[in-house]
């Protein structure tokens, strides 16, 4: 078969492995008529879509700019990917920018080189800082709209937050530990990977105020600063947990959980509940053993599908001048998604 796409496009298209794509462009053995067929029609597709997007001239270059740890990066990465090649009708480049620690210079260094090369819209995880906020106002006049993900930076010049609902989330948090708390209370640990990340902040006040008033007996014992990296998690944790507080349970809101787990069974140390954030690989793997007790998930590719299509000018019906939250699901070890 002639063709002029790379591999990996047709093998997306068809639905099939690389390797499978391979060998029917080649004509080699043991390939089936189906799989030939599929390849085949993969091609007819794709050269209908670049003769539609030759047409239409419409193309657009989102970038993607976040902090956060490789783990959760991926994540991001995969949902933009995903939603991208489903925009009807458009060709969609993305620019990744990720770092596990970016700091206020980095992140502003990065969207004054986004703004002198152009875009047409910057996808943000960032912190809350005035700096920021001014870049923000800038792109704005510069025609490059900014939209805000999983954390935001209300008030700003950004168009709208995608992401979940950070204060339902803490309070949901605060209400599944509740259940497991005995009467006396106990001592709660709480983990941020920044004080400066708005949805963190957020989690953590609303859940707060209702632990507190569910269960008045109970300490928190707050943790700040591990950004969600195992070994900088690690050593914010031993100087808290060798002062030798019993954790009664846990609430991560920023990841690093495998390091949270090996510090408190280094100090003797398993608390009844833990409650963490995002079905990441890790937290997969964690919630299958047992080792953590919820998962409070969301759906980050349809956050993404709803920021692009915002992005795009298309209408969204549950989309206001704020952004659109998404629902907070409750994972546990038993209704574990096979995805």
């Amino acid at each position: 078969m002639t063709h002029r796409f790379p591999i990996k496009e047709i093998a997306r298209q068809a639905g099939l492995g690389t390797a499978t794509v391979d060998r029917v462009l080649n004509n080699r053995a043991h390939v089936s008529p189906q799989t030939r067929n599929r390849v085949a029609a993969a091609l007819h597709e794709l050269k209908a879509q670049e003769a539609q997007l030759a047409a239409q001239g419409r193309r657009y270059i989102f970038d993607v700019v976040a902090e956060a740890p490789q783990r959760f990066s991926r994540e991001i990465r995969i949902a933009a990917e995903t939603a991208a090649r489903a925009l009807p009708g458009v060709a969609v480049r993305l620019r990744f920018q990720f770092q596990e620690i970016m700091t206020e210079a980095e992140t502003l260094a990065i969207l004054a080189r986004i703004a002198k090369r152009g875009s047409s819209g910057i996808c943000l995880k960032a912190r809350e800082t005035d700096a920021l906020r001014q870049m923000i106002a800038e792109l704005d006049k510069a025609g490059i709209p900014v939209f805000t993900l999983v954390t935001d930076l209300p008030g700003s010049a950004r168009q709208a937050y995608f992401g979940l609902d950070n204060a339902e989330a803490g309070r949901t948090a605060a209400y599944l530990l509740a259940q497991g708390l005995p009467d006396r209370g106990g001592n709660v640990l709480t983990s941020r990977s920044q004080d400066s990340f708005r949805g963190e902040t957020d989690r953590f006040t609303a859940f707060r105020d209702l632990i507190l008033t569910l269960k008045p007996d109970v300490q928190l014992v707050d943790v700040i600063g591990g950004a969600g990296v195992n070994s900088r998690t690690l050593d914010r944790l031993d100087d808290v947990l060798s002062r030798g507080a019993p954790i009664a349970a846990v609430y991560s809101m920023g990841g690093g959980n495998a390091a949270i787990l090996r510090a408190l069974a280094a100090h003797k140390q398993r608390p009844a509940i833990f409650v963490a954030h995002d079905l990441d690989r890790e937290n997969r793997q964690l919630l299958a053993q047992g080792a953590i007790s919820y998962v409070l998930h969301h759906d980050l590719g349809k956050d993404m599908a709803t920021l692009f299509n915002a992005a795009l000018g298309k209408p969204m019906r549950s989309l206001d001048q704020t952004g659109a939250s998404s629902d907070v699901q409750i994972v546990t070890p038993y209704n574990l998604p096979r995805f």
